[in-house]
């Protein structure tokens, strides 16, 4: 079989290449200073994420305004940013936005896990050219952090907290000297940090007390809690939004009827509250119950009713698309939504017919 190279379509994006003409568009219509070592104002980079539709920008974060401000006045400034939240409220995609803006480039990215060391956030050698040159710069590489802070540009962290201790503080020294010592190359050998270099990290609530910071590391970072969408018929909107977007040219293809997304929306907002509509008290699920993952849910749907159905999104898509999310992190989460499926759900499907649909399809939890 030939590959067509040239025909390959990449599967995701990065935020440069995704809004690559946004960015481009805001770059020759900016007029305002912009903070040194950056490619665009702070008045560019805050419309870029939250939107202009002067200048036909799409909205892009849809949390706290005033978050977006308080973060970008940190990362001119000394302190790193962290995002902290619970899973599924967009940390990772602000981080990878501020990045793109910012710094061109959003792909100087560390994640945390438990097998990160400390090569992977200073540097390490290729050991063929060490043992034949010795310890130079062409025998060195380099890190995502020590390329942002050669190139003065943004550098990211995924779930800080997920890496020991130990590892987490050789940032501490990065983030209040500016400066990476490189000791294998003479004793006064260092990477000084350019003008643009910061870093921002993420932390999942859900993951505290896994590895807690230091106070030390705490102290070089200014943090912001980027909390859930509150408001049920903004989410509505936005998850149809989301849904279009994800379906891309297969949209077209797919009926989608609004009362059913509103029945996804107001499910994960009542679990993930612990509260019903109509004020009864629910068991939260230990499930992420987020509106990230009610998009999930709406866009796994859409491909059973585009290629197993007729193309109509229905109740019964959504009830078997979620077991895969209520049942993954604690089986005491079956019992949580059985509970809720018999009492508000089975109310509902008395009076309503996509509940009714929905309650029957889900009689196999």
């Amino acid at each position: 079989m030939n590959d067509n190279h040239n025909n390959v379509i990449q599967l995701r994006l990065n935020a440069e290449q995704k809004y690559s003409e946004e960015l481009n568009r805001l770059h020759e219509q900016d007029q305002h200073r912009k903070p040194q070592g950056w490619t665009l104002s702070a008045y560019a980079v805050r419309a870029f994420i939250l939107g202009d539709p002067k200048l036909n920008i799409q909205k892009k974060f849809y949390g706290d305004d005033a978050l977006v401000d308080r973060a970008l006045v940190t990362l001119m400034g000394n302190q790193g940013l962290m995002l902290v939240g619970e899973p599924g409220t967009a940390k990772s995609m602000l981080s990878e936005l501020f990045s793109a803006a910012i710094s061109g480039n959003s792909q100087l990215t560390i994640q945390g896990t438990a097998g990160t060391t400390e090569d992977h956030i200073k540097y390490s050698w290729n050991y063929a050219l060490l043992l034949s040159e010795g310890p130079t710069e062409k025998s060195l590489i380099p890190s995502p952090i020590f390329y942002a802070m050669q190139k003065g540009q943004i550098a990211r962290f995924e779930e800080i907290t997920r890496c020991p201790p130990e590892i987490q503080d050789v940032l501490v020294s990065l983030l209040s000297e500016k400066q990476m010592m490189i000791p294998e190359m003479g004793q006064d050998f260092s990477l000084q940090a350019q003008y643009g270099f910061n870093l921002i990290a993420t932390a999942n609530l859900r993951d505290r007390g896994v590895h807690e910071m230091s106070a030390a590391l705490k102290r070089r970072f200014n943090f912001e809690t980027v909390k859930p969408i509150r408001d049920r018929q903004f989410e509505i909107e936005l998850v149809q939004q989301q849904l279009k977007q994800q379906l891309a040219e297969l949209y077209s293809e797919l009926k989608v009827q609004p009362q059913v997304i509103e029945l996804l929306v107001t499910i994960f907002n009542e679990l993930r509250t612990g509260q019903s509509l109509q004020g009864a008290t629910l068991k939260t699920p230990d499930a992420v119950m987020s509106t990230a993952e009610a998009v999930n849910i709406a866009h796994a749907a859409g491909l059973q009713a585009i290629y197993l159905s007729d193309g109509v999104l229905r109740a019964e898509h959504i009830a078997q698309q979620l077991i895969g999310v209520v049942f993954k992190d604690n089986p005491d989460d079956a019992k949580r939504l059985r509970y809720y499926l018999d009492t508000v759900v089975k109310e509902r499907a008395r009076q309503d017919s996509d509940w009714k649909a929905f309650y029957e399809a889900s009689r196999e939890f």
